[in-house]
Formats: C-alpha cells, structure tokens, sequence
C-alpha cells in the first residue's frame, strides 16, 4: 500500500524542548493504525505535529498528495471551549468550512449533511443544545459529526474514547472501522490494548520515541510495554533537542 504520511527522523517540541525524538516510518493508505504508549509518551505531540499545528524541531513528515487543511483532526474533549456559547448545529458545521470557507453561509444542502452527520451519531434533537451541556459522550459524538463532515482521506483522532460509555465507545468503534472500509486512512491514539488488539491491525508503541510499529500483535507484547513504560520514566523533561540519543534504555 502507497504512503500516505511519512515521518523522516522527527523530533517535535515545545520551547525547544522535546516531546517526540527520531521518529521515521511510513502509514500507508488506508491503513487503521493505533497509536499507544504510557501517559506522557508524546502521542497528542505527534498528532499536532501530523495535522500541522506544531512544526517539528528537526526531520520531517510530508503528506502524499495532502495538505494539512485536509485532514480530520478530533481533539482531546480537554482541549475544546466548553463555556463558548456556540450550538451542537453550528458547531458540526464547522466541518464544511473547508467547502463553504469561514465567512460563507451554510445553504439547504449543506444544512442537510449536518442533520445527516448528527443523526448519523445518535445526537437527533441535540441541534440547538449549546456545546457545554454536553455529557462527556455526547461531546465526543459531536466530535465525530464533525469529522463525517470534513470528508477527509486522514484522519486523526486523539483519545476518541476516553471517559465515554461502552455504547458510545462501541458506536464510535463502528464509525472508524466504517471510514476504513471506505478505504480512508485512520490514525488513533488509544489506551485501552483490549480494544487495541481486537480492532486495529496496526500498531505503533510510542515513549517518547519509537519502541515498535508493525502489526499489533507484535508490538503489543509485554517485553515492549514494559520497555515503553522504563523509557518514560526515565525521560529529562529538561531535555534538549539533541539530547534524545543520551537517554537510558531499559534493558
């Protein structure tokens, strides 16, 4: 399968301070493609790095035939405005800015797919709730209403089920394997490994910098989490850029 994303020995930070060392490897199109590693590991770092947000300190990730504005990006519900007084409506058709632009309307049809992506995640009769009245599941469907409607070939999902309930993490399970079958390219930070294993095919093991990629069940062993785990733990916050390569390795 061609590449869709490649990653040239990056490094990503913040103040020139790392997050992610020398990280090189391919995602090919397509592909449903987990990406794991204890807390503090870096992965909400390469998501921003991949979607454009953060430009990486060294190395490079390009984009097969993409730009960044063509990617579904879901957040972090952490990282959403809660208190800002927008509607459950207003804010899913955010995800046709990249058709109708900033300062356009949306016509008939387009308020169509709106109705079509919030029915579509259970949120029928939510459409003039505002944002912050959301449970933590209903965010996270909102979340998702949005990502149907920016219709990318990327996309990318932080914690997509996180503190949510079974039947919103199943329901929202179905979507992703959905837009794989579509043949779409999706990428999703995760904890649980029970789901991990059981759905996603792929697997990269983060901690700071790469420990595995490949199928999951190779990666996902216990000799590599408990390696993933050492590596954390033993990171200096206080790095510099350059210092990744001086970092001890669990035996």
């Amino acid at each position: 399968m061609p590449a869709l994303l490649t990653f040239r020995d990056v490094t990503l930070g913040y103040d020139r301070h790392p997050a992610v060392h020398h990280l090189t490897g391919e995602v090919g199109s397509g592909a449903l493609l987990a990406v794991v590693g204890p807390n503090g590991a870096g992965k909400s770092t390469l998501f921003r790095g991949v979607v454009g947000v953060l430009k990486p300190l060294s190395g490079s990730i390009s984009l097969s035939g993409l730009h960044a504005r063509d990617i579904a990006y879901l957040p972090q519900v952490a990282e959403i405005d809660r208190s800002f007084p927008i509607s459950v409506f207003d804010f899913v058709g955010t995800g046709l800015w990249r058709v109708t632009g900033f300062f356009s309307g949306i016509g008939k049809g387009g308020r169509g797919k709106i109705a079509q992506a919030l029915a579509a995640v259970g949120l029928n009769g939510f459409e003039n709730r505002t944002i912050g009245t959301l449970s933590g599941g209903q965010m996270q469907r909102m979340l998702f209403a949005r990502v149907l409607l920016q219709d990318s070939a990327l996309i990318v999902l932080d914690e997509p089920f996180n503190a949510v309930d079974a039947r919103t993490s199943a329901d929202l399970l179905a979507l992703c394997k959905r837009w794989h079958g579509e043949g779409r390219t999706v990428i999703a930070a995760l904890h649980d490994m029970d789901l991990v294993r059981a759905h996603f095919p792929q697997t990269l093991l983060l901690a700071r910098e790469p420990v595995a990629w490949g199928a999951t069940s190779e990666v996902l062993t216990a000799e590599n989490l408990l390696q993933a785990r050492h590596m954390c733990e033993a990171f200096d916050e206080r790095a510099a850029a350059c210092a990744a390569d001086s970092q001890p390795r669990a035996a």
